[in-house]
């Protein structure tokens, strides 16, 4: 969702300064920088993941995730997101085509819930997801696109899904799920270089284009 369909504008590091800051990170100490860096680096991967990797004990990674989660939903409730330009006109579209669309995020669910309430956006999907609806694991690994296999029944063949997203985790996801299609998207975390690297099939300026692909022959 952050970066494919919806522009957050660098909330995902302002929620985890937050989240650090509560947790004794000094801003603008080496430390802060060296976990902010791993952040980005790691954009698309369960948010859980990243804390525990960061932080090094289960506590403490459950600590932090709930500060991102409070942090994130303040400035969510700040107005400080919107949809990426024409992301609800292709979800509409696609739908109105006749396919199935999940949203798939590595958020909580409380806080992809904050997202799809702050945009009016509750019934706009087929099917919302986070890690915690498909066994814990987020990205990169291909249990959420499964999911949305499984729990759709959408498609009869893992080939005939499409994957779209804006980070190299995304990609490595629709990869290893059998995704026919692996759409990256530029107007997110990651450029052309690494969504190509990571399995990219294309890259699109915008998840707008993407119902526009998918008539071509």
């Amino acid at each position: 969702m952050a970066g494919t369909t919806v522009a957050d504008g660098g909330l995902v590091e302002r929620a985890f300064e937050r989240a650090a800051q509560r947790l004794g990170v000094e801003p603008g100490s080496a430390d802060h920088d060296a976990r902010l860096q791993y952040v980005r680096d790691t954009m698309g991967e369960s948010k859980i993941s990243v804390f525990r990797h960061l932080f090094g004990t289960e506590d403490l990674a459950q600590q932090a995730n709930t500060a991102f989660e409070q942090a994130y939903a303040e400035l969510v409730d700040g107005g400080l997101i919107e949809p990426v330009p024409g992301a609800r006109e292709a979800i509409e579209k696609l739908r109105a085509g006749g396919r199935t669309v999940v949203l798939t995020t590595g958020f909580a669910r409380v806080t992809q819930d904050a997202i799809l309430d702050a945009l009016g956006w509750q019934d706009l999907a087929d099917l919302t997801l986070c890690p915690a609806d498909a066994g814990g694991r987020g990205r990169p690994y291909p249990d959420m696109v499964l999911a949305a296999f499984l729990r759709t029944g959408a498609v009869d063949d893992v080939r005939d899904i499409v994957v779209a997203g804006d980070t190299a985790y995304d990609m490595l996801s629709g990869t290893r799920s059998g995704a026919g299609l692996v759409a990256g998207v530029l107007t997110g975390a990651h450029g052309r270089q690494a969504l190509e690297e990571h399995g990219a099939t294309h890259v699109l300026d915008s998840v707008a284009q993407l119902p526009t692909l998918l008539e071509r022959p």
